[in-house]
């Protein structure tokens, strides 16, 4: 990055901000929050522009057919389609109350609340009860004055009214209930109302939805005006504010489109390369496979300025973790099909499509070292030969893979965090990650040999000793040989994180295996169902289909989110990542 000091008139600082965010290149220091009333309201604005936006994306899914353009000033739309969607809400929850109502009205029949006022006139008083039809008692019939008004044998209950006189305290020895207020003819005549108006509210949301367009607009415009603001907001003001400096931000590779249009607005400028301490954004740079998991890097931090991007390092693993935590070939294959389909078919997510296909392409190979394919073991289902067959991993030899595949990923970041270091501070900063490299290996490979019973070469021992000797001379730079060995030995203590770390990695067996497991159920299941007369075929194509797609979207959750955990905690520790930079976004003109 290239650091850009600007010097401007205060005049002619809206015109210079203008000019900036047309050609698209510079980042100028700004606030990501409001800094004063004005910039609250426009945040506020933006606010309720992405929900009315939001809100009629939703109704997109409705009949479309029946919309019809919908006449309302532009300057209005926004006001216009928040009163329609509160109406809206304000409806549903007047129509939930009078549903509720009619359900406790109805019952009781279809009464008058005059009639009801005139027994009270009378020096009567009504009392109301609902009792259980088998608890309902016929001599009380003969005891009270009692009517029945319902009796409900659907819902098993009887509604009934004992008609006493005011002065006489009525000993019953059921509780008497609420009468309600309101009769369910009433009632229904609200409900059928509020319906009438919720299917004109909806039509007018409807045709409300063909200027979603608009209002993406009004929302660029917004977001384009809340950019400068906040630039001019950022700025530092000087001579009495006559002058206005601001400090921007700009690729290298972009330095002559820069000085050509600050020489063209006759603008006093500075450039210096950027400095760590500058705080410049970030702006990551991958080639076309890599590029597609920075979204993934980003749930975490960027890098920080200076730092190098792990994005590289990580995504061929993360497409293997995938694949091993999803555990088989069949939804690995779903997975391919449905991202080159969102690929060609929706540009907006094309992104995202290639992403899920590669993923999909890691969920093809690693199961395919055990043979899963549907919840189906290959070497099962397929005449295939002997020698073929013993290709195929046990769950035993799965379980070791993924811890070994692990072991791979740390010596990888110990190995990374070393040439890094060395290329940034020398070659004696790196020489202890090194031994770390060389430690694990030695350690690994020396329990495999106790474990399979296995020799090898005796000069690797030394390799492993020379590694351990890395350690201890070269985790410390201090001059003091005996605080350099004493923080060595300590340094030795990481072993237990290195070992922590390593059984981390067995979560990429247990989720293929859980997600294998969840597979063969299904196919068991349906295969069962199989047995039922006529419909057997149905019923089983159903549970296939049913049951799959399920365990697909579970397994593809714990898929996503665990080989994430494993980047964002064992990868990044291992490998020194610090992070905590922040995104390069230049004024810009947004993409209408």
């Amino acid at each position: 990055m290239t650091k850009y000091s600007f010097v401007i008139f205060h005049k002619e600082v809206d015109k210079f901000l203008e000019s900036l965010q047309s050609v698209g290149l510079v980042d100028i220091t700004r606030q990501n929050k409001a800094v004063d009333s004005r910039s609250k309201e426009l945040f506020d604005t933006l606010a309720r522009y992405n929900a009315a936006i939001k809100a009629l994306e939703t109704l997109k899914g409705t009949d479309v057919t029946k919309a019809v353009p919908a006449e309302v000033p532009e300057n209005t739309l926004l006001a216009v389609t928040e009163q329609k969607l509160s109406l809206r809400q304000e409806l549903k929850t007047a129509l939930f109350e009078a549903q509720r109502e009619l359900s406790d009205s109805q019952p009781w029949g279809d009464f008058n609340a005059e009639d009801i006022e005139k027994i009270k006139s009378l020096n009567y008083t009504p009392h109301f009860y609902v009792c259980p039809l088998k608890r309902f008692n016929k001599e009380w019939e003969n005891t009270y004055p009692l009517h029945i008004l319902n009796s409900d044998t659907k819902n098993g209950k009887v509604y009934f009214v004992i008609i006493a006189p005011a002065n006489e305290e009525l000993n019953f020895e059921l509780t008497e209930v609420k009468f309600p207020e309101t009769p369910a003819g009433e009632i229904q005549a609200k409900i059928d109302d509020i319906n009438a108006r919720n299917k004109e509210n909806d039509q007018v949301l409807l045709n409300l939805t063909g200027s979603v367009g608009v209002l993406y607009k009004q929302k660029e415009a917004l977001d384009e005006t809340l950019d400068l603001y906040l630039a001019q907001a950022g700025s530092q003001k000087g001579a009495e504010e006559t002058i206005v400096i601001f400090e921007g931000f700009a690729p290298t590779e972009s330095e002559k489109q820069v000085t050509d249009l600050l020489e063209n607005n006759n603008v006093y400028y500075l450039k210096e390369d950027a400095k760590q301490e500058d705080n410049p954004p970030v702006k990551l740079k991958n080639n076309f496979f890599t590029r597609l998991y920075e979204p993934i890097g980003e749930l975490y931090m960027l890098p920080r300025y200076g730092e190098t991007d792990l994005t590289p390092y990580f995504a061929p693993f993360y497409m293997l973790f995938f694949g091993l935590c999803l555990g088989d070939m069949g939804y690995g294959l779903i997975l391919l099909i449905a991202g080159l389909y969102v690929n060609f078919k929706v540009p907006a997510y094309k992104g995202y499509g290639r992403l899920i296909a590669w993923l999909g392409v890691g969920a093809i190979l690693m199961p395919a070292l055990n043979g899963t394919f549907f919840g189906a073991k290959l070497a099962d289902i397929l005449p295939l030969p002997e020698h073929v067959k013993d290709l195929f991993f046990t769950d035993m030899k799965m379980f070791w893979f993924a811890i070994i595949f692990g072991l791979v990923q740390i010596v990888f970041a110990r190995l990374l965090n070393a040439f890094f270091a060395i290329k940034n501070n020398g070659m004696l900063a790196g020489l202890h990650n090194i031994g770390w490299a060389i430690l694990i290996s030695w350690l690994a490979l020396w329990y495999a040999s106790l474990e399979v019973g296995f020799s090898y070469p005796a000069f690797v021992n030394y390799i492993g000793w020379g590694g351990l000797l890395l350690i201890l001379l070269f985790t410390s730079d201090n001059k003091n040989i005996f605080v350099k060995l004493f923080k060595g030995v300590a340094a030795l203590y990481d072993i237990t994180g290195v070992f922590g770390d390593m059984l981390s990695y067995i979560r990429l067996f247990g989720l293929g295996t859980a997600g294998g497991i969840l597979g063969m159920v299904v196919n068991s299941v349906a295969m069962q169902m199989s047995g039922i007369p006529y419909l057997g075929w149905f019923f089983t194509i159903l549970m296939l289909v049913v049951g799959h797609t399920m365990v697909l979207l579970l397994s593809s959750l714990g898929a996503f989110v665990h080989p994430m955990r494993l980047t964002f905690v064992e990868f990044y520790k291992n490998a020194g990542f610090e992070g905590g930079g922040r995104a390069y976004k230049p004024l810009t003109k947004r993409k209408k």
